[in-house]
């Protein structure tokens, strides 16, 4: 049996109760999903009727344009946006000049604790209604890209300050500038430590452009309430919203994952050890 140097590997016993384990849950959840179908048969919900606008051509086809197209399109640009602003804030914070450093935390605490919809809110009523600038659209993607970019900051900064002391000192000693230390040695380093969360939040940022609903922005929510308006199908269609919502939320964290692994790469627990035995332990 191959071993960790991470953990131990677990015994005969420890494996048979984690099988116990998977195999009461795996029951439980089947007896979940049979009780929820019940219920949907008890109360008439799986009637054909109810389910027919989402095997036609042209509600499947307004559902994923006007629906699907539009939160990809606002979960897009708020991402890009919120990275950038994210960086900037984080470096900031970490700042020598008080100048930079205080108003960028005063910008990250604040954004970061203020709900995406009241910011969403704000943001409608100031930019949009009446004859206001900009659309509903731009105003989920400028309370997604404060709100996230606040805290993508606060993943930057750790990120950052994560990588050992001696990186930076050993590239201050060389003569590097400050600005050279972080773009060149702290980011590269840090990016090891950041992707999971940042792939986190966007997968956040993806769920919370639902919220537009309330300001009358485009999305996967707004084109259902005309769905069930008319044929009286809110249990079906807040089924189809949401598996619409869990399947893109799974693709996208695939393919962050994929370029996670090959930006970054994974290393082998067995094969540090293969490494360290072959140097006779000096860099353990």
């Amino acid at each position: 049996m191959t071993t960790s140097v991470l953990f131990d590997a677990p015994g005969p016993k420890t494996v048979a109760r984690h099988r116990a384990y998977t195999v009461v849950s795996v029951v439980a959840l089947a007896a979940l999903v049979a009780f929820a179908v019940w219920k949907l048969y008890d109360r008439s919900q799986l009637e054909y009727a109810l389910w027919e606008p989402y095997v036609t051509p042209k509600y499947i086809q307004y559902v994923l344009v006007d629906g699907l197209l539009e939160t990809l399109k606002m979960a897009f640009f708020s991402i890009i946006f919120a990275v950038v602003i994210g960086l900037f804030l984080g470096i900031g914070k970490l700042s020598d000049r008080a100048w930079i450093r205080w108003p960028a935390w005063l910008v990250v605490e604040f954004f970061r604790a203020a709900p995406v919809l009241l910011l969403m809110v704000f943001a409608f009523y100031l930019l949009a209604i009446g004859n206001g600038p900009l659309s509903p659209f731009w105003c989920v993607v400028i309370a997604l890209t404060l709100y996230n970019g606040s805290v993508l900051a606060e993943v930057f900064r750790a990120g950052i300050n994560a990588v050992p002391t001696g990186q930076s000192e050993a590239a201050y000693a060389i003569g590097m500038r400050k600005s050279q230390v972080m773009t060149s040695v702290l980011l590269p380093q840090g990016v090891k430590i950041m992707l999971p969360s940042i792939i986190s939040q966007m997968v956040v940022a993806l769920k919370d452009t639902s919220l537009g609903y309330y300001i009358l922005a485009p999305g996967l929510t707004a084109v259902g309430k005309p769905i069930y308006l008319e044929f009286r199908n809110q249990v079906p269609t807040a089924i189809v919203i949401t598996a619409l919502y869990v399947i893109v939320n799974l693709i996208l964290t695939w393919i962050a994952t994929r370029v996670q692994k090959r930006l970054v790469g994974e290393k082998n627990p067995l094969e540090l050890t293969r490494v360290g035995n072959l140097d006779g332990g000096r860099n353990t």
